[in-house]
Parts: C-alpha cells; sequence; structure tokens
C-alpha cells in the first residue's frame, strides 16, 4: 500500500483544527502520515493538535511565513509516495483518500487527483450546495479561467508531479498569499506531461467565512493578476488569449462567494466589474444570470425576504447537484 502524506497548515485555526485533524484519523485508507505545520500560529491551535495521540501524526513548527510556505515545508518533510492537502478550517469525508488512491491507482496520466466539494458554514452545518467543476480533459487555458480544483483541500497528488513541477528548489509560490493553487496547478498543466482530473464525489467539506469578506475578496483578485503576470513569463501566447475573460471568470466567481457572505454591494460591484471585462462570462448564460439576480435581489431586498428566497433557492439547487453526483459515471 502506498503510504499518503497530508499537509495541514496552521495559523489562527483553533475553532476548527481538531474537526480538521480528526476527518484525517477516521480515513478508511489507514496507511498515511499526518504533517501538521505551526505557521507560527499564535493561539490555542498547536495545543489542540498536540492531544490527538497518534504516532502517524507530527508536528513542524516554523516562523509565520503564509500558507505556501507551510505547504513547502510540509512537502520537504514529507516520507508519502502520494501527497495530499488539507486547510486547518476544512474537512475530509471517511472515503476521500480511498477514492483518490482508486482514481490514482486506474489512471497512470492522471497525476493530480482532485474531488467535488461541498459548502457548509463556521458551525461545519452542510449549507445546501457544491462546487460542481469540470472533471476531464482540463486544458491550461479551461484551468486559468475557471479554477476548477476549487479550494486547498481537494487535491491529491503524485510526488513526482511535485518533483516534476519544482520551481528553484520551491513548490507553491511563497510570494503569493492568494490564489497560490491556482499558480502551483496551472505550472504543473503548462510545464509538465501529468493531467489534473477530478473525480465527482464530493469529498471535501469547504468552509465558508463570512468575517472579512470584502478586503478578501478583492485582494484574491489582485492576486489573479500577479499569476497571469507570472505565467506570461513562461506562456505568453495563453495569457495574451486569456487575461480578459480569466479576469471576467474570476469576477464572476468572486461575486458568488460575496452572495454567499451576505454581502450584495460587494457582489453587485463584482458583477459589473466582470460584465465589463469581457463578454465570455456570457457563454454560462443561466450561470451568469443567476449569479447577476441573487446579486440584486441580495443588495435591494429586506434581509429576511432575501434569506426565503436564498433557502428556497439552494433546496432546489442542491437537489439538481445531488442527483448529478448521485449518478455520475464510478470514478474507478
Amino acid at each position: 500500500m502506498k503510504k499518503v502524506t497530508v499537509i495541514v497548515p496552521v495559523y489562527k485555526v483553533e475553532k476548527y483544527i481538531a474537526t480538521a485533524v480528526a476527518s484525517v484519523v477516521a480515513q478508511t485508507y489507514q496507511n498515511w502520515e499526518l504533517l501538521i505545520v505551526d505557521d507560527g500560529s499564535p493561539d490555542a491551535s498547536v495545543a489542540i493538535c498536540q492531544q490527538f495521540n497518534d504516532p502517524r501524526i507530527q508536528i513542524i513548527h516554523q516562523a509565520n511565513r503564509g500558507v505556501s510556505a507551510a505547504r513547502n515545508t510540509g512537502i520537504r518533510h514529507a516520507q508519502g509516495e502520494i501527497i495530499a492537502f488539507l486547510d486547518g478550517d476544512d474537512v475530509w469525508l471517511p472515503q476521500k483518500l480511498e477514492k483518490h488512491l482508486a482514481h490514482l491507482e486506474s489512471s497512470p496520466s492522471v497525476g493530480v487527483s482532485f474531488c467535488r466539494s461541498a459548502f457548509i458554514d463556521e458551525s461545519g452545518n452542510f449549507l445546501g450546495t457544491f462546487m460542481m467543476p469540470k472533471l476531464k480533459n482540463i486544458t491550461p487555458s479551461y484551468l486559468l479561467i475557471d479554477s476548477v480544483v476549487g479550494n486547498g483541500s481537494a487535491a491529491v497528488m503524485r510526488r513526482e508531479v511535485i518533483e516534476d513541477s519544482a520551481m528553484q528548489g520551491c513548490y507553491f509560490d511563497e510570494q503569493l498569499h492568494h490564489a497560490e493553487d491556482l499558480e502551483y496547478w496551472l505550472r504543473i498543466a503548462i510545464q509538465t506531461s501529468w493531467q489534473i482530473e477530478g473525480i465527482p464525489e464530493a469529498l471535501t467539506l469547504y468552509r465558508v467565512h463570512p468575517q472579512g469578506a470584502s478586503q478578501n475578496l478583492f485582494k484574491q483578485f489582485e492576486s489573479l493578476e500577479k499569476v497571469l503576470a507570472k505565467t506570461r513569463t513562461y506562456a505568453p501566447e495563453l495569457v495574451a488569449q486569456c487575461d480578459r475573460p480569466a479576469k471576467a471568470y474570476q469576477l464572476k466567481s468572486l461575486a458568488r462567494s460575496a452572495i454567499r457572505m451576505h454581502s450584495g454591494t460587494v457582489a453587485v460591484n463584482l458583477m459589473h466589474q466582470a460584465l465589463v471585462t469581457h463578454w465570455s462570462i456570457w457563454k454560462e448564460p443561466r450561470r451568469t444570470l443567476m449569479t447577476l439576480v441573487a446579486a440584486y435581489l441580495l443588495w435591494f431586498l429586506p434581509q429576511s425576504f432575501y434569506h426565503q428566497i436564498e433557502t428556497i433557492a439552494q433546496r432546489m439547487i442542491g437537489t439538481v447537484q445531488k442527483y448529478r453526483i448521485r449518478h455520475a459515471r464510478p470514478s474507478i
């Protein structure tokens, strides 16, 4: 059985880290090591991790340098043939590793296996909807305009991919504090022969945080511009083709995040910017129109009335998404 190294960066996640670690311990695939990288966390996160009595768990300490540096530290200490990432505020379902190992075993050209994700709130309650990305035939141009992996807790990858994509001894770009995942997957897709492919199951629970929504969302867009500038240095034709569409799709995606965080004014502003940036977002007319309508409803309607509409809409969307997941072809 191949050994899996699970890397969890830890910084100010004391409310959630016990659940994250417990979800690794509960995996049906048990040949793993868990590297908890303390990124200079000032709260009780590390003390909580120390309460787990499992010889497969190791805590590594470093001064605060950000999530990319924490992941890179974990990679350098990893003993596994397979590397998996879990953010300290997210959760895995028990079959997460088992499903991804089977996917990689059956697909030798696939280097990065990811899954769909379900949204949960701060308390861990299911919000009723999912991230539903494209799963196969993922080209660099598609990856640039729609970061299909979705979040830092969805991907499981071969160690060979990490070595093939190393950049001057580093893996994740430590100069990026947002969109570092996108930059890494994009570099793998462009500079290596490995495929990035998803499986239909929603095996990751992605936590939505309402705090600091506006500032964080706009920082994410600034980081996309940095990713485009970096990618332009080695793939200028790709960036020339995808620059404006990538920005438009990112703005629309951030508008959906603002809607989930109930930031109506921010959502409307982001959608306006998306529409002005590039017409290509109308290639997804239903999704674009739904996002635009939801942003305006959140902006105009009384909060109590909007919440009633939101609950009905989420229930309908979630039912359709569950049906698609349930009737998807098996990943192996």
